[in-house]
């Protein structure tokens, strides 16, 4: 079977969904590579690179999809994409399903096999194939180093014979993978680290990497390996607006990871707390894209409410678009791999990482929270 790899056309979209060093691992299963031209400008490497590889080039998108049987992408396919997936053509990518339904709707009629990056489990087995860590490691790493450049004072505690600099208080919430990245990194910068979590077992997790856990008077979750938020109730969320004031009111960098899969980003900070917090201060809000953990946050742009700076930028791991892209290789490549039979793809739905990111087959949607979900907007 032929893998096509198409340039992203999401704009601002720099990362690929395989470099020219993960093309060796495809062709020793079987399988035949062909990359659209300039498919790895955004993240520096070149067609010539592809070609030393073993990979040919195809001049444009629709030769590419033309001839591919399996599409690896880094992002679902925009509208003037979907018309060049051929029928009983494997799409594999990060679908965003649950906020593209029609997409959804739009590859089951045209007979399109579809996998979702962002289902798979996060399991022991399924770690290596985990596209939302790797990116989620990224984005808690860009996180810090936006923050600390729109920050105006230092992080680190500096002694100078002008007089001492205090270290920058930073209050992260939420510590999963996109978290506790945040923390590492605010440390190694010198800032002074507070984290808050709805789980009470990931306490050792912050403390061991130097920051000191907040705890608030409010009900805790116990075994949620996901690393994402649960829906909470509108007065959990108010009990805990009104306890985090205070935090928020002393940090100097704020830094949100609140997601819930499938839904909106629950609210945390309202445009009412912000007043409290000092001027000059920054919220890097990482959960803009599905409206934002913060009242106020504009999605992909910088924002100035009441003296503070809100950051809602979408894209931090296309800002490191070398290693992300090295990242997605890896994980794509081992999620390919792991249904490839001598250069062929065998679904087995009883391997419970294919059953949970099949979307759509033959014609169906496979998923039954998608399905549901399409059935009573019906």
């Amino acid at each position: 079977m032929l893998i096509g790899v198409p340039k992203e056309i999401y704009p601002g979209e720099a990362r690929v969904a395989i470099i020219p060093s993960g093309i060796q691992a495809l062709l020793d299963k079987g399988f035949a590579v062909v990359v659209q031209e300039g498919a790895g400008d955004g993240a520096h490497f070149g067609d010539e690179e592809y070609r030393a590889c073993g990979a040919s080039i195809a001049p444009s998108a629709e030769s590419l999809y033309e001839q591919a049987d399996i599409i690896l992408k880094v992002r679902n396919p925009q509208e003037e994409e979907l018309p060049l997936l051929k029928e009983n053509s494997t799409l594999i990518c990060l679908m965003d399903a649950w906020f593209n339904l029609p997409m959804v709707e739009k590859l089951a009629a045209q007979k399109v096999r579809s996998f979702a990056l962002e289902f798979i489990p996060r399991t022991t087995r399924a770690q290596s194939m985990d596209v939302l860590s790797s990116m989620g490691a990224i984005s808690g790493y860009r996180s810090v180093l936006t923050g600390a450049m729109a920050l105006p004072q230092y992080f680190p505690m500096l002694m100078t014979a002008a007089g001492t600099i205090h270290p920058a208080k930073v209050f992260i919430i939420g510590a999963g993978v996109a978290g506790l990245m945040a923390i590492s990194t605010a440390r190694r910068l010198g800032a002074v680290v507070e984290a808050y979590d709805t789980r009470a077992e990931v306490r050792e997790q912050v403390e061991s990497l130097g920051a000191k856990f907040v705890e608030f008077d409010l009900e805790t979750e116990e075994g949620n390996s996901s690393g994402y938020a649960s829906e909470k109730s509108e007065e959990f969320y108010r009990k805990q607006r009104e306890q985090m004031t205070t935090k928020i009111s002393q940090a100097d960098l704020v830094i949100t990871t609140a997601a819930i899969p499938g839904k909106p980003s629950p609210r945390l900070i309202t445009k009412d707390m912000l007043h409290y917090m000092k001027k000059g201060s920054v919220i890097v809000d990482l959960a803009a894209e599905r409206g934002g953990n913060v009242e106020g946050t504009v999605a992909n742009d910088k924002v100035y409410l009441d003296g503070v700076t809100i950051i809602g930028y979408t894209d931090h791991p296309g800002r490191v678009p070398v290693h992300a892209s090295q990242l997605l290789t890896k994980n794509i490549s081992t999620f390919l791999l792991n249904m490839a039979d001598e250069g062929e793809l065998s679904v087995d739905m009883e391997d419970d990482i294919v059953a949970a990111t099949l979307v759509t087959e033959n014609g169906e949607v496979k998923h039954e929270g998608l399905s549901a979900q399409l059935a009573g907007n019906a």
